[in-house]
């Protein structure tokens, strides 16, 4: 027959069981900090290559937010697809796409610019569009820069004391590029775990958008929040909460596999957006991404023909969870 443990004995117990108690909750609070942000193991996006190709690259919530609107700023100068993924990559090996308020001496930023060098105020140069935009400025002056390797042309901007250490990013700058410029359809998916930052709504999206692209992204096709007819309204959800981007007709210029490759720029940055600005769905093309599933893919919203798969990507539609 087992006898009681004395008394010492049993608090003794008690108190190892507390604090393995203790430390299970404090790596449950941590895991769900580092969800919510997109830390370390954390889900986060992924973006993939298109036309079959198998080749992946994982990131976080963050970094997605930041490459977007490094291709934005990009796009909406109407630079080539070569300059966004010289950014990309520069911006990878500076920083891994975080927008940092520290570096080596003074740099900071994306591209960790100096102040003391004349790369602009440390509050400038800490607005990811600004710093993308001085990035840009300054590679378009490099001669024959399209034609440079990759690594070369960054150099030549950055005057890095490691000038080859770009080039071992150029793949994983290239898969980002394709999707966010719209080149790679349906190959950029995020979790869209809610993040802790209070923007949310369509204003949000809006302010966003009018942040990366600049105002034109709005104008020209007369965006709007809501449905303009009962036959362009998401299949699910509430109008007050969609923003609607046409994507094709009233700017009388550009071909359709050109409106379909805005389309979905476009619909990649709401993706990439999706925890920050709390986004609940994406659609266009016929393609619907919705927060919150598991393995985070596009899935076909059943448009039955041609006809209606031409009217699918008229417009993109991002839906906020609230």
């Amino acid at each position: 027959m087992l006898q009681p443990s004395p008394p010492r004995k049993r608090r003794g117990r008690l108190a190892r069981s507390g604090a393995a108690s203790m430390v299970l909750l404090a790596v449950a609070g941590y895991l769900a900090v580092q969800y919510v942000t997109g830390g370390a193991g954390a889900p986060g996006c992924k973006v993939a290559g298109g036309g079959g190709d198998r080749t992946t690259y994982e990131f976080t919530p963050e970094q997605a937010v930041n490459a977007a609107t490094i291709t934005a700023v990009g796009t909406a100068r109407k630079l080539p697809d070569r300059a966004v993924t010289i950014a990309l990559a520069t911006a990878l090996q500076e920083s891994s796409l975080r927008n940092l308020d520290h570096g080596d001496k003074d740099s900071l930023g994306l591209f960790q610019q100096r102040p003391s060098q004349g790369w602009g105020k440390p509050e400038e140069i800490m607005d990811p569009a600004y710093s993308a935009g001085l990035f840009y400025d300054h590679l378009v002056e490099v001669p024959g820069y399209l034609d440079l390797p990759l690594t070369d042309a960054a150099q030549r901007v950055q005057r890095s004391a490691f000038p080859y250490a770009y080039a071992k990013h150029e793949p994983d700058a290239e898969l980002l590029a394709a999707a966010l410029t719209g080149r790679s359809a349906a190959t950029l998916t995020c979790d869209g775990r809610p993040g802790a930052t209070p923007e949310k709504g369509p204003d949000a999206v809006r302010a966003a958008l009018v942040r990366d692209f600049g105002h034109d992204v709005l104008r020209p096709a007369g965006a709007e929040v809501g449905g303009d007819a009962a036959s362009r309204r998401p299949a699910t959800g509430s109008d007050e909460r969609t923003v609607t981007l046409p994507v094709t007709g009233g700017t009388g210029s550009g071909s359709a596999k050109e409106h379909v490759r805005r389309g979905w720029q476009l619909a990649h940055w709401a993706v990439a957006n999706a925890s920050s600005l709390h986004i609940q769905r994406v659609t266009y093309a016929g393609r619907e991404w919705t927060a919150g599933n598991t393995d985070s893919k596009w899935y076909p919203t059943g448009a039955a023909d041609a006809k209606g798969a031409e009217r699918a990507a008229e417009a993109v539609r991002i839906t906020s969870a609230r």
